[in-house]
């Protein structure tokens, strides 16, 4: 059975809220810098204490893996059909990772939409968050385990090799074709 973590925000905030942008000069030139807002930063803090609470809640086992992608299924509920779901990501994303306990980087956060509703009444964003199947180049965990095993009988192994490291971050290689090292040097 597969581990799932559900999440549930309510008072949620877009991007164009994540970030405000300050112009100054410096040397005589114009210049720009971008700082997250307040309500950003209360928002990420509540959050992220949510997540951890929720984690625990649910019995989430945290695996900092990371070569390890997740799948985030997500439904809106938009309060207004004039809200567009790419400026939710962010914010959210950045407390989930702030959490440590789901992912090392909302980089590994696969992000699906599963549907857009709207619902004046109870407006939220539902997250459903899971492990992919696929762990870097590998289509699933066994092939993966079944190369590293491989790995393990190579000279190249025990020097670290890349190879395998750049293989398990998704990384394509020339060297590596249909799950198979043309650099593969058995130990003897």
């Amino acid at each position: 059975m597969r581990q799932e973590l559900k999440l549930t925000i309510t008072d949620f905030i877009s991007v164009n809220h994540y970030l405000a942008h300050r112009a100054f000069m410096k040397n005589k030139q114009p210049q720009v810098t971008c700082y997250k807002t307040q309500t950003a930063k209360n928002f990420q803090k509540k959050f992220t204490e949510y997540v951890k609470k929720q984690a625990r809640q649910q019995g989430w086992i945290t695996d900092l893996n990371p070569f390890q992608h997740y799948y985030v299924d997500t439904i809106y509920y938009f309060p207004r059909v004039d809200m567009d779901t790419n400026n939710y990501w962010k914010v959210a994303f950045d407390a989930i990772t702030d959490s440590k306990v789901i992912w090392t980087d909302d980089n590994m956060a696969c992000e699906r939409v599963q549907g857009v509703f709207y619902d004046s009444e109870n407006p939220r964003i539902e997250y459903t968050i899971y492990k992919t199947d696929f762990t870097g180049i590998f289509e699933n965990h066994e092939q993966c385990d079944e190369f590293i095993t491989k790995c393990k009988t190579c000279k190249r192994y025990y020097r670290n090799c890349s190879l395998l490291k750049n293989a398990c971050e998704g990384r394509i290689q020339k060297e590596i074709e249909n799950n198979i090292c043309n650099k593969y040097k058995e130990i003897i």
